[in-house]
């Protein structure tokens, strides 16, 4: 399985919609695009879409935490919305919820960044 990703910027907010399957084998080059953006656009807020991810393994876990520590240097947050069943166990067991803001849409997400 492979995953595809929608990335786009507003302001000082990556959003990344995930397709597929985030484990071993998509994690790296997802890593590298997301440090990327996140270095050159000081991006302050990573939104991460999982309404079409159909699988996570502990290597999407690692890169969460990964960006996290980033993000937490520059003041910023991890906010993780449309999550089904199987990611937000995962999300849960891994203690995620923890370091992550959970929201339930892209449109919630939006009205508590306060952007349109």
């Amino acid at each position: 399985m492979t995953l595809n990703v929608q990335m786009f910027i507003k302001k000082y907010i990556l959003y990344c919609r995930l397709d597929g399957e985030l484990d071993q084998h998509t994690v790296e080059s997802l890593r590298i695009r997301v440090t990327e953006l996140i270095d050159k656009y000081s991006i302050q807020y990573l939104v991460l879409n999982f309404k079409n991810l159909t699988f996570m393994d502990s290597s999407g876990v690692g890169f969460i935490i990964g960006r996290f520590n980033r993000l937490k240097q520059k003041k910023g947050q991890i906010i993780l919305c449309s999550l089904n069943d199987n990611i937000k166990r995962i999300v849960y067991l891994s203690g995620l919820n923890k370091i992550c803001i959970i929201k339930n849409t892209e449109e919630e997400v939006n009205n508590y960044l306060g952007v349109a």
